[in-house]
């Protein structure tokens, strides 16, 4: 037991929110296996919580604060299935939860338990991220279950009003409570779907972290961490899954060169222009393990697992000449053959200019402006600048960059576009 009178009432309300954060999870996913209800479980888990700070400040922090948390909801989950005359359909289940409080009281919890803890988890993943809700909401409630996010901390990280990422997570949960999702690990025939919605909800939460869509920083590092903390948890949950691996490799390797994307004053530094001894071997070096764990499954490659591969042509490159430009190719028309984007095929482009030159990725660029479903996408005429500036037709990459700039959300990422417009009207010829 630590004392919480030497520790202080700032100090010990900084630890139970530390605590709270690495345990919400697993105590809502030990509840929700109760109660069937992923609200009702969290509202009994915050009440877990609430109590944890009515008496620890008192009584010292536990030695096992996310047992006594887990302990303390699950007797009030108890309570409320018996007030609900529940206890003879949960009969069974609840004696044996009864059975591992106790053992748990005693510090004799068996490695079976952790097993069941790691389900529950798994199986919360499943819920907070079914298909039945849309991405926004799949996000927004796998950060407040999953991540121990508060729903002020969410609305930050979306840049978004508080109010209206509770409304989400509010109208998420009745969703999911009026469809009766049932909580438990999806049956085999409707696996792929739901892990792929699971997968979808992480790398979202990695994507808004690494390149952020709006306001005024170019990345929000903690909504990467989280995003890798979940799937490393999936990871270790699901290790059978290639694509859980391939995911987790890809944000590992796009997670090294954080350090690399920001210059002194916070400006993006685009991937050509890094200083590749900034990239995080570490991080790195687990990618490529993740990598080979994924390809070690012997299943057929999928988008993440891709993606992670081309990743893993960059990090491999100590200098951008060195990069391995026709294996990009290559893996950008095989992941284009396993989910087709037009903005994979504007990644293709890019690897095609980079492979053949850039009149061969202009020419493909050109054909998917024609398209017209990139019309709104500032990446679009961001790479046709490029390229144009690399033939030397610098009033057109010009009027590409500046067009890019109108359709850029996030200021960081407008003032580099308006920066290399300005470059492009310096350099052409008088």
């Amino acid at each position: 037991m630590v004392s919480s009178v030497a520790m202080g009432a700032t100090e010990t309300r900084r630890a139970i929110d530390t605590v709270w954060r690495i345990e919400a999870p697993r105590v809502i996913a030990g509840v929700a296996r109760l109660v069937r209800d992923v609200s009702i479980a969290e509202e009994i888990a915050q009440d877990a919580l609430l109590t944890a700070l009515e008496q620890w400040p008192h009584s010292g922090i536990p030695d096992n604060p996310g047992a006594w948390l887990m302990t303390t909801a699950r007797h009030r989950a108890l309570d409320r299935l018996r007030r609900e005359r529940m206890i003879a359909r949960h009969h069974e289940a609840l004696g044996r939860e009864l059975e591992m409080e106790q053992l748990s009281n005693t510090g004799q919890i068996e490695a079976g338990a952790e097993d069941e803890i790691g389900d529950d988890l798994l199986r919360l993943m499943f819920v907070a991220c079914h298909p039945l809700l849309g991405a926004e909401a799949r996000t927004a409630l796998t950060l407040k279950l999953l991540g121990g996010l508060t729903t002020a901390e969410i609305a930050r990280a979306f840049l978004v009003p508080e109010a209206t990422i509770a409304q989400r997570i509010v109208r998420a949960k009745r969703s999911l409570s009026d469809a009766q999702v049932p909580f438990e690990i999806p049956r085999r025939e409707e696996l792929p779907e739901r892990l792929a919605s699971v997968l979808e909800v992480i790398y979202l939460v990695f994507n808004e972290g690494y390149s952020a869509t709006a306001g005024s920083d170019w990345m929000r590092p903690a909504l990467c961490e989280e995003a890798l903390r979940l799937g490393r948890v999936l990871a270790g949950l699901m290790p059978a899954e290639a694509e859980v691996h391939g995911l987790v490799a890809l944000m590992e390797i796009q997670a090294s060169r954080t350090r690399a994307r920001l210059g002194a004053q916070g400006e993006p530094v685009l991937l050509m222009d890094q200083n590749r001894t900034l990239w995080d071997r570490l991080l790195i070096d687990r990618g490529l393990a993740s990598l080979e764990r994924a390809e070690a499954l012997g299943m057929a490659a999928g988008p993440y697992r891709l993606q992670a591969a081309i990743a893993a042509c960059h990090a491999r490159a100590l200098s951008p000449g060195e990069t391995d430009w026709p294996r990009i190719e290559a893996l950008y028309e095989a992941l284009s053959r396993a989910s087709p984007s037009p903005v994979i095929e504007l990644n293709r482009a890019v690897a095609v200019a980079m492979a053949h030159g850039p009149e061969a990725g202009l020419e493909l660029v050109d054909a998917l402006a024609a398209d017209g479903a990139l019309a709104h996408y500032h990446l679009l005429p961001s790479v046709r600048g490029d390229l144009l500036a690399k033939l030397g037709r610098w009033n057109e990459a010009r009027a590409e960059f500046e067009r890019a700039a109108t359709l850029a959300q996030n200021d960081r990422e407008r003032s580099l576009l308006l920066e290399r417009a300005r470059a492009a009207a310096a350099a052409r010829p008088t």
